[in-house]
């Protein structure tokens, strides 16, 4: 059975400007096979001729832009299927930004039908822009749904889903939150895996180090998913979630035999894991998507005196 793999980028191949021990290699064996294979992130800010360049300074070569799918495009693709004649004010980088350019949606800074919001530099006249358009009517979308994301072991970053947190919250209006979890990024990658040489993959594995965005999404995709421990998330916070991962794995290296050979590894989990407190970690209890926030009304509230 053909494999295709859909793979997270911060935490699974590199954490700031470091490789994961073993990313390369298993990258090389993913190319070296003919393995099909997608890198899926939430970034907005790059484009995908940006993550090549970066990669290669790391040490993984032979990719092309179509081995990388970002949320900024996903975003695009998304408001041309549902709105094909729209117009948005972004507020994001150069991948949110080119992502709508290839895409031919124009930019409106009066009157838009959607305000976008992607990573990067906020600046406050941005925010009252993105606020005045939302009151006159422009619908609110985020290209992803995280509140922060990880840069190293002890630091983080705000996410877009903080960006679009706080025009919820001055607007009364509720954010779509694209990117993964959502739907709609799975099933565009694996069009997109299904678009490689060779015959579409039978079996499409999400392998990610995220349990809200990456092992949710897969699970409600109906796709296997490996959670590696090398990012965010720590064996001991797993039981916390009532959806699961099909396999945890230390790093990507641990496939590396896998993805030559075509013979299953084994991964350091085979069963369930129970639920039960965790141990606390640098990340405190913050999950990085605010999952509570995607279906909980939350009115505007009171102006104060």
């Amino acid at each position: 059975m053909k494999t295709g793999y859909l793979i997270d980028m911060d935490g699974v191949v590199y954490r700031e400007n470091q490789l994961i021990a073993g990313a390369a290699e298993f990258v090389q064996a993913l190319i070296a096979t003919g393995t099909p294979f997608l890198f899926l992130t939430n970034n907005s800010a790059p484009t995908p001729e940006d993550l090549v360049v970066r990669l290669k300074h790391m040490g993984i070569h032979g990719l092309s832009r179509r081995h990388f799918y970002t949320s900024a495009l996903n975003t695009a693709e998304f408001l041309c299927a549902a709105d094909p004649n729209c117009t948005v004010f972004a507020v994001g980088e150069g991948g949110l930004l080119a992502a709508l350019h290839e895409q031919k949606i124009p930019n409106d800074t009066i009157r838009p039908h959607y305000v976008v919001i992607g990573e990067g530099a906020i600046s406050m006249e941005k925010l009252n822009k993105a606020h005045e358009c939302i009151e006159r009517g422009a619908r609110l979308v985020a290209t992803n749904p995280d509140n922060w994301c990880p840069v190293s072991t002890e630091k983080t970053r705000p996410g877009a889903g903080s960006t679009a947190a706080f025009l919820e919250a001055s607007t009364g209006r509720r954010a779509y939150y694209l990117g993964k979890p959502n739907g709609f990024m799975f099933q565009q990658a694996r069009r997109k895996l299904a678009g490689f040489s060779g015959p579409a993959p039978e079996n499409v594995v999400m392998i990610g180090d995220t349990m809200e965005t990456d092992i949710r999404g897969a699970f409600e995709a109906g796709l296997q998913s490996y959670l590696v421990l090398s990012g965010s998330t720590q064996f001991e916070m797993v039981g916390d979630y009532v959806y699961q991962p099909t396999r945890i794995l230390q790093s990507v290296a641990d496939l590396v035999e896998e993805v030559k050979t075509g013979k299953p590894g084994n991964p350091i989990w085979d069963k369930p894991a129970e639920p039960g407190s965790r141990p606390h970690d640098h990340f405190g209890t913050r999950h990085q998507t605010d999952i509570f926030a995607l279906y909980k009304p939350r009115p505007r509230p009171a102006m104060t005196k």
